[in-house]
């Protein structure tokens, strides 16, 4: 329900793309839930990828549906986002709530609407996680140039765009310094929803091991193929995206390539998964909760969210980006898989849950927005 100060107000929710249910999205559908007559603005939408909850609502998209190939092809039109996002008009609203990892946060407005900004992270691919997405060996030399010359010219337009939101909120103390460092502003933390209610420890382990998620470079799926490649053992990885081609071409035999779940496969393979792997940097990573909801520890990258969902009693951290130190974790974790222990995974998930983050999004949407109106 729409939090009862709010009540009357026009509301529209600003989101960057619609592709897939993924954790932004999990955010965003908590927020159709507490305004459910809200506009929803995106710079594009691929019909019947998302939720019914969002799916059902009034959506409206930028020209970057229309463009050539736009909705396969829409990462090569990063350059024009910042224009696509700021062609909406958003004159008639009194309260925006934009959910934003790339350039949702960045919508144009009048001093008579508030502007509250969930940050999954700022645009990780023109700051610290350049040189992941467009710095690797394999990037075609005519998107590494073209990378390099639009990074400054967005890097500017997402640091000055920040003046336009009245209140920052963000998912996890990793993120909020980001925000400080780029932005220069403060953000609350409010960890992202976890639908903990659905996942349970299962009865038996297997022996291979699991990753989940988007095929995106930040991911390095690439990186736990090879380390797999090394050590022969079975890997099962869930999910699609951009990097799934090459991916695939690197694997050896003991890699399998699931594709997209039904939540019932996903559920049972992450309760008898041996461990799941994360060596990618996250800005908060809601499969390594998922995971751990089903009595299955973690082996992770030694940074980014990760450092607040897993401890040393529900996981393994690896400090150094590498197929060796990678390796040599998954080799520990073959030796001492079965000394974690239930309860130690039930402690960490206490402190996240979608009941939890809906009840926060709440107040601090309705404080900030009391806040803001005393100004006037």
């Amino acid at each position: 329900m729409t939090a009862p100060l709010l009540e009357g107000l026009k509301v529209a929710l600003v989101h960057d793309w619609l592709t897939g249910m993924r954790g932004g999205e999990k955010c965003l559908e908590v927020l159709c839930e507490l305004f459910p007559d809200a506009d929803l603005y995106t710079l594009l939408h691929q019909k019947g990828k998302l939720s019914q909850n969002i799916e059902s609502r009034s959506i409206r998209t930028s020209f970057v549906q229309h463009l050539p190939f736009g909705l396969k092809k829409y990462r090569h039109y990063l350059p024009l986002f910042p224009l696509a996002i700021e062609q909406f008009d958003l004159s008639a609203y009194d309260l925006i709530v934009s959910s934003s990892h790339c350039v949702a946060k960045g919508v144009r407005l009048n001093n008579s609407t508030y502007h509250i900004s969930y940050v999954h992270t700022p645009m990780r691919y023109v700051w610290d996680q350049f040189n992941t997405y467009f710095r690797q060996p394999r990037t075609s030399w005519p998107v590494r140039i073209g990378a390099e010359l639009m990074r400054p010219y967005l890097q500017r337009w997402d640091r000055n765009t920040a003046k336009r939101v009245d209140t920052f909120l963000c998912n996890s103390n990793n993120i909020r310094k980001k925000i400080l460092e780029y932005y220069g502003r403060e953000s609350q933390v409010i960890y992202p929803p976890v639908d903990l209610s659905r996942f349970k420890p299962g009865d038996t382990k297997a022996d291979y091991y699991l990753m989940v998620g988007a095929f995106a470079p930040n991911k390095r799926v690439d990186l736990a193929v090879h380390a797999f490649n090394k050590l022969k053992l079975p890997l099962k990885i869930s999910g699609s995206g951009q990097d799934e081609e090459y991916c695939r071409s690197i694997a050896g035999e003991t890699i399998e390539f699931l594709g997209t779940l039904s939540n019932e496969k996903l559920l049972e393979l992450y309760q008898q998964a041996r461990a799941l792997v994360f060596p990618g940097e996250d800005d908060f990573g809601i499969t390594p909760l998922e995971a751990q909801a089903c009595g299955t520890p973690v082996i992770a990258f030694a940074a980014g969210g990760v450092l607040e969902t897993v401890t040393d009693q529900t996981g393994l951290f690896f400090k150094e980006q590498n197929v060796e130190a990678l390796v040599k974790a998954v080799e520990i974790m073959e030796r001492k898989w079965e000394v974690f222990v239930p309860e130690k995974f039930q402690e960490q998930l206490s402190r996240f849950g979608r009941g939890h983050f809906k009840e926060q999004m709440a107040h601090a949407i309705e404080f900030g927005y009391r806040q803001w109106k005393e100004k006037f």
